[in-house]
């Protein structure tokens, strides 16, 4: 007798991505999708209706995000398995995630047997994460943790911005910023802020272009 097909439930808030994705992964006779919500609010009462084995879950949502969505959904069941499927996520945001509950977390440029294999990994408990990824969590939860507050200066330092400017920026005196930046050359384990700026983008602390 055939195994019962693994049934999956899509969060994203874009209909032709959603579409897409139900088109192609039912095209394998092991997946079944079973429901769509555009909305992280909508992800509770969509995986109560349809009970599905593996939620695929976008973090970029209107309303309420992917990792609250995540939060809650092990919050209504602590069994949900949850992979998140997203264009662009942080290091920081991916391990949010991970520590919200979620199994996996996979990139939407990856192949459709990318995908089903992360699916079937998740449905059976087992964490799927691209091993680049998993290195670079690791160092991250290894290493002291950057600041909302050193995060910001990071993004200045990247835009080009000096300590003065920094300082004026967020009221702040240039003392404090250098201190900050200090504090970050020593986290990022860099001697300038060239390096710091590659470093962060590197990590996903902050994203190319900011």
């Amino acid at each position: 007798m055939p195994a019962a097909p693994l049934t999956v439930l899509i969060v994203d808030d874009h209909f032709v991505v959603r579409s897409g994705l139900a088109a192609s992964l039912e095209l394998d006779e092991t997946i079944t999708v079973v429901g769509e919500a555009e909305r992280g609010e909508d992800a509770v009462a969509a995986y109560r209706r349809h009970a599905p084995r593996v939620v695929l879950m976008d973090l970029q949502l209107p309303g309420m995000g992917g990792i609250a969505a995540t939060a809650a959904l092990r919050a209504h069941d602590p069994a949900a398995r949850v992979l998140i499927f997203s264009t662009f996520a942080r290091d920081d945001e991916i391990q949010a995630a991970l520590d919200a509950g979620a199994l996996g977390y996979l990139q939407k440029s990856a192949s459709r047997d990318e995908l089903l294999a992360a699916l079937h990994a998740v449905a059976q408990d087992r964490r799927h994460l691209p091993a680049e990824l998993a290195r670079r969590l690791a160092a991250l939860r290894l290493g002291p943790a950057i600041t909302p507050r050193e995060r910001e200066i990071l993004n200045l330092i990247a835009a080009g911005r000096a300590n003065k400017e920094i300082a004026a920026m967020l009221g702040i005196s240039e003392d404090t910023v250098k201190r900050h930046v200090s504090h970050l050359l020593e986290k990022l384990d860099v001697n300038d802020r060239a390096q710091a700026t590659a470093e962060a983008i590197r990590r996903g602390i902050i994203r190319d272009g900011q």
